[in-house]
């Protein structure tokens, strides 16, 4: 009996160390890099780890006005996740742009070889933010303006493990370009292995990365084969398109592997910003999904 007592004892201290281990310490949050700007929200919990959307900011732009332009933080406050937007690793014009091995910047020059290995960056970032205990990790979500929607497109092709899902803002890509034929998308650059929901954002008049395909070296293809590739991705099966409201249609697939859906929400006229965008219904999207 006294045995198994003290078993009993053992077992109790270990569930509240690891309990205690697992509170929210929001302090620790401000020994993060100080490019990276967290919006914690209005309502925080004291103690529960929240979800997290990684936001990342278009070329030449940076956090803070990544953070403003969005309106995100106004959607976080009212259902309770932390918003982080960091800078890009390339200082470029009045601000910064991503590094996106083997892809040109806005600059027109590929990112030099010193550049900040961002994917590292932004995963090292995520990870010790997950590390205070205030982010849960199954709920890790990344969308991104532009430059930043490619930057987010990437992470799901490259580290789907840490990230739910995706929402590409104008940007969506599953790839780089296919070298030789740049409408088409080289299959061996995006290979998540695992099923990576997709919702992305855009609009029909938008002449900087025109949804029907074309603009600079690093869009090219059209968002329609940017859609085609990850429904490939996620052994996706229905495709399916339909009318949301007067200004705005949806087109995308269902039926893909482990729940996951990809899909894009088009506003008619809408142009290269985030105004395309339905916060709400992004947020709606993301927070179905757990990694």
């Amino acid at each position: 009996m006294l045995k198994f007592l003290r078993l009993l004892t053992a077992l109790i201290a270990c569930i509240l160390s690891n309990a205690a281990l697992a509170e929210c310490r929001i302090g620790a949050l401000d020994a993060l890099p100080e490019r990276a700007l967290i919006h914690l929200p209005a309502a925080k919990p004291s103690t529960a780890a929240m979800p997290l959307v990684v936001l990342l900011h278009g070329s030449t732009s940076n956090g803070l006005e990544m953070l403003r332009d969005s309106r995100l933080a106004e959607t976080a406050d009212r259902h309770g996740f932390i918003v982080v937007a960091p800078n890009g690793g390339i200082p470029a014009g009045r601000g910064f742009v991503w590094n996106i091995p083997g892809v040109p910047t806005v600059t027109g020059a590929l990112p030099p070889r010193t550049a900040r290995d961002d994917i590292g960056y932004l995963t090292g970032l995520v990870d010790r933010m997950i590390a205070t205990g205030c982010v849960d990790g199954a709920r890790v979500y990344a969308t991104g303006l532009s430059g930043g929607g490619r930057m987010a497109s990437l992470l799901g092709c490259r580290v789907p493990h840490r990230f739910a899902a995706i929402a590409p803002v104008v940007g969506l890509r599953a790839g780089r370009p296919l070298k030789g034929d740049p409408d088409r998308v080289d299959p061996s650059t995006c290979r998540p292995g695992v099923p990576m929901p997709v919702l992305a954002f855009s609009g029909d008049a938008d002449t900087t990365n025109p949804i029907s395909g074309g603009g600079a070296p690093y869009w090219r293809y059209s968002q329609t084969t940017a859609l085609a590739r990850w429904a490939a991705l996620n052994g996706c099966s229905r495709p399916y398109a339909r009318t949301i409201d007067a200004n705005d249609y949806e087109q995308g697939y269902t039926l893909c592997r482990g729940g996951a859906t990809v899909a894009a929400r088009v506003k008619r006229g809408g142009g290269h910003s985030w105004s395309t965008v339905d916060n709400e219904a992004m947020w709606t999207f993301l927070s179905h999904h757990r990694r």
